[in-house]
């Protein structure tokens, strides 16, 4: 926190949460005024009594901070949402946690709340139990995504996500990736993509890895009209989240 007020950036603390993965419970801001709050009853929670309690009052939430939202019965996690102007790019994990809604009347429902021309979808990450995309593909252009630098990965299981992307119509960038040398899978450590894009800065994660410096030249590359600030994440990412899921990011 002492980094956005050196840095003047607005801030505040959510009231009356259960845990602390902000970006996935909080309602999304399509317009100035306009949040909808979709159902957060993720697969990874709902499983077992001990998780389900993790669960947030998110109409307490909202009320408590005077946001009025519209509502929908939609099951989708905030970090499965990365979006630029009209259009929203998105996991598959949206249509098997929405199995009973049939495919193309769930797109057109997620078309009419988010208020956009196209919704494109790429495919679950090999072993990843979140299914979000904000690890995978961030929107920094109208037609372009940046995506982890997987060339030290099996290249077969990306096969079918570039495909995705392309068949899209996206193109992409690659983004410092280093998971390696981590204690398990679930470790997010090297996950530099799930950064907070600000107005007029970029809140980048770094974890005392070699690859630090590249991904903070990468972002100035990248971002060259922001501020670029820099914050240690090791402790959340042991627990698969970092910067992005730690937050809500709206427009005042």
């Amino acid at each position: 926190m002492s980094k956005l007020e050196q840095a003047k950036i607005p801030f505040g603390v959510l009231p009356n949460t259960m845990d602390v993965w902000a970006v996935d419970y909080m309602p999304v801001q399509v317009s100035e005024n306009k949040f909808v709050r979709f159902t957060y009853k993720p697969d990874y929670l709902i499983s077992t009594k001990k998780w389900s309690r993790t669960i947030s009052d998110v109409d307490s939430i909202c009320e408590a901070i005077g946001i009025k939202t519209v509502k929908s019965e939609i099951i989708l996690d905030g970090g499965n949402i990365s979006r630029w102007n009209d259009k929203v790019l998105m996991t598959t994990k949206i249509f098997t946690e929405n199995n009973t809604i049939p495919e193309l009347k769930l797109i057109e429902q997620l078309k009419n709340l988010f208020e956009v021309n196209d919704i494109f979808f790429v495919p679950v990450e090999k072993g990843d139990w979140l299914g979000h995309v904000d690890g995978m593909a961030r929107f920094i252009s109208q037609d372009t995504v940046l995506i982890n630098d997987f060339s030290n990965e099996d290249q077969k299981d990306y096969i079918d996500f570039l495909g995705a992307l392309h068949n899209s119509g996206l193109k992409w960038k690659t983004f410092p990736f280093n998971p390696y040398g981590n204690e398990d899978f679930d470790d997010a450590a090297g996950l530099y993509l799930n950064y907070l894009e600000l107005e007029n800065h970029l809140v980048l994660p770094i974890f005392g890895k070699e690859t630090d410096k590249d991904a903070i030249e990468k972002s100035k590359e990248i971002f060259p009209d922001k501020q670029i600030i820099t914050v240690k994440s090791n402790e959340p990412a042991k627990h698969t989240g970092i910067i992005n899921c730690l937050t809500w990011n709206i427009k005042k």
